[in-house]
């Protein structure tokens, strides 16, 4: 996404908590950088604080991290859903509550929040995920309404199996259903769309828009689905 981006002539400031790949990235489309985890509310605010003490007009604020659960609620430990939780859902909260005024101030601007499929559709298999990715989509959708009248309009990104380092999916399907698999700059390219074109709610691919509807007409054959998941290859 910074790539893309980039490559549209937007000024960018790279937040992240791995500083090494930061860094890196951050050197390599020659863009500022911070790091931060956006679990860490005391962490945004002060990476808030100094974005904003360098620049007081903010015109995009792109909310991406997530992580993985990889389980159900069930078996997880307490301490990986507590992260899921704050990092999926609270993280883009905390991020949009700290940057705020100077989108505010930009107006008219955007926020994207990079939410998933996995918020409109409930299987037992990943629980923790799933439920985070509600969380976000409603406070996605939530504050669409809020803030639209101040000047910032508010975006959705809904993607379904994207291949990246956190979520190595075509590993996990196998060659069988390897094209159920998008990359990253797919995501980007829909991403920036949906804010030149002003769109609210996008699904990457756009066929997942058939999930939500799956969910209300069929629920029981998507618990059965889900609860089956999906084996890796070779298992």
């Amino acid at each position: 996404m910074a790539r893309a981006l980039r490559g549209r002539g937007w000024a960018c400031v790279l937040l992240a908590r791995g500083e090494e790949r930061l860094r890196a990235t951050a050197e390599e489309l020659g863009t500022e950088w911070e790091v931060c985890d956006v679990g860490d509310r005391a962490a945004v605010e002060r990476a808030a604080e100094t974005v904003v003490g360098r620049h007081e007009r903010i015109s995009l604020l792109v909310n991406n991290a997530g992580v993985p659960g990889r389980g159900g609620f069930l078996k997880l430990p307490p301490e990986r859903i507590d992260e899921v939780t704050r990092t999926n859902y609270l993280g883009a909260v905390w991020c949009l509550r700290a940057f705020l005024p100077a989108l505010e101030a930009a107006a008219p601007s955007d926020v994207v929040n990079v939410v998933s499929v996995a918020g409109t559709v409930a299987t037992g298999s990943g629980g923790p995920y799933t439920a985070s990715k509600h969380a976000q989509l409603a406070f996605s959708r939530s504050v669409a309404s809020e803030l639209r009248p101040r000047g910032v309009r508010v975006h959705t990104i809904l993607p379904g199996f994207v291949e990246t380092e956190g979520f190595p999916q075509r590993v996990r399907f196998g060659r069988a259903l390897g094209s159920l698999v998008v990359g990253p700059e797919l995501v980007a390219e829909r991403l920036l769309d949906a804010v030149e074109r002003d769109r609210r709610e996008v699904f990457v691919p756009r066929w997942y828009r058939i999930a939500p509807l799956a969910q209300a007409l069929a629920p029981r054959l998507v618990a059965r689905v889900g609860a089956r998941g999906v084996r890796p290859a070779g298992d």
